[in-house]
């Protein structure tokens, strides 16, 4: 055959085994069934058998279609790119499947939102609860940590605690993974140790509650829990930030969902990712503390930092999580102060540079007028990012495996070398 004849097709009627269809689409036979669980091929079956068959052409049309795919992937030098129906970021605002994500965070709980990432079904009063043998696995294992340990790492040994106690963690399938989120996120919250004793029995209720406790020995106020909630529903995802892209490829190389919530937890600890909004609490503390914005961004500058919490490349304009936050805030009691820094902040540095404030500036304005540690916020933005990394992971799962596999441009020396001596 000449090299620009084309391989002949399948012929006309004819039908496929799962095996035959798996082979064709170089995929396994479990992934040949989550392919007609999303209508992307239908399956009939053969007369007196359970077994299904796939019409050829079909087949062969999916596969082409993962050719074309895979041709545009980061394997062939093309840009970075993953087809999501989850988050869409455009013209300064942002959508969790094609919903304003800001409407949805005020007007619908944490787990409401969650719910409608994970299934694009809101479930109104929802709540999310864990067995307590998982969490108390998981308190074991957080509780052995030495008492400095951040919190990515206290939640990175929750999740690994709470998928050893899991006996169908390696179970991919839909349902099973949902159930996975729905227990995880409330054992990563309760594994979290208290601020004050006497509010350990605190794990019931909205887990925006039993997350104030984790983060604060005061007593919660309305409008303080409102924008706890609020953020944490508005954090939870925002497209393939780079920890999100971590459990995408955990979950192509089909890591269970605790180990794919696991990687995102490892990216989040960088400063350009979850530690910001730390980095920002510490630096309105310092505005506080000298009365003015000036001579602290004059250090920052000078020792070649960024002002942390200004501005975002996804965003020209105004980061809409960070509008809503503030707007929140001017009802929290004791914030006033906080908010008058950060604005101090936006305007010195607006002198130089029009940026914006972003949400980490918003969740340091928060954790600060609260009582709460610089990682608080790291905290917060790790537990609701979850949500999002389930989603992720589980529209991963339906996906080809290992495609998120890109090739390595080699610019070492040419072989051969000779041996070194």
């Amino acid at each position: 055959m000449r090299d620009h004849e084309p391989a002949p097709g399948p012929r006309p009627g004819r039908r496929l085994s799962t095996r035959e269809t798996a082979e064709v689409l170089g995929v396994k036979p479990e992934t040949v069934y989550a392919y007609v669980s999303r209508g992307l091929l239908s399956s009939e079956r053969r007369p007196g058998s359970r077994s299904s068959t796939f019409d050829a052409k079909d087949v062969e049309a999916l596969a082409r279609r993962n050719r074309r795919e895979a041709a545009g992937s980061p394997g062939s030098g093309g840009d970075l790119s993953v087809r999501t129906r989850i988050t869409l970021i455009e013209e300064d605002r942002y959508y969790f499947r094609g919903v304003d994500a800001t409407e949805l965070a005020l007007g619908h709980s944490y787990e409401e939102v969650a719910e409608w990432l994970w299934t694009g079904r809101l479930s109104p009063g929802t709540t999310f609860a864990a067995p307590e043998t998982t969490v108390e696995v998981a308190r074991r294992a957080v509780n052995a940590l030495p008492e400095h340990t951040s919190p990515a790492d206290r939640l990175r040994v929750a999740a690994i605690a709470a998928a050893a106690e899991d006996p169908l963690r390696f179970d991919l399938a839909e349902e099973t993974v949902l159930g996975t989120g729905r227990i995880l996120i409330p054992t990563l919250v309760a594994a979290l140790p208290p601020v004050r004793r006497d509010h350990a029995d605190q794990d019931d209720g909205p887990l925006a509650h039993r997350l104030w406790h984790r983060l604060t020995g005061r007593r919660p106020d309305e409008a303080s829990l409102r924008v706890l909630d609020t953020a944490l529903a508005l954090l939870a995802d925002h497209d393939l930030a780079a920890s999100t892209l971590a459990v995408r490829v955990a979950a192509s190389a089909r890591a269970h969902a605790y180990a794919a919530v696991s990687a995102g937890l490892g990216v989040l600890e960088g400063p350009l990712h979850g530690a910001a909004s730390g980095l920002a609490h510490r630096m309105l503390l310092d505005v506080l503390d000298q009365g003015s914005a000036v001579p602290v961004i004059a250090d920052e500058l000078r020792a070649g930092r960024r002002v942390p919490g200004l501005g975002h490349r996804l965003y020209s304009g105004e980061d809409p999580r960070a509008r809503v936050l503030f707007g929140l805030l001017e009802q929290v009691p004791h914030a006033g102060s906080a908010l008058l820094a950060a604005r101090d902040v936006v305007a010195t540095t607006a002198r130089h540079t029009p940026l914006h404030a972003n949400v980490d500036l918003a969740l340091a304005v928060f954790t600060a007028s609260c009582g709460m540690p610089a990682t608080a916020g790291e905290t917060i933005f790790a537990v609701a990012r979850t949500a999002g990394w389930i989603a992720h992971a589980l529209e991963e799962y339906g996906e080809r495996p290992l495609r998120m596999r890109p090739s390595g441009h080699y610019v070492g020396p040419r072989p051969p070398q000779p041996l070194p001596r």
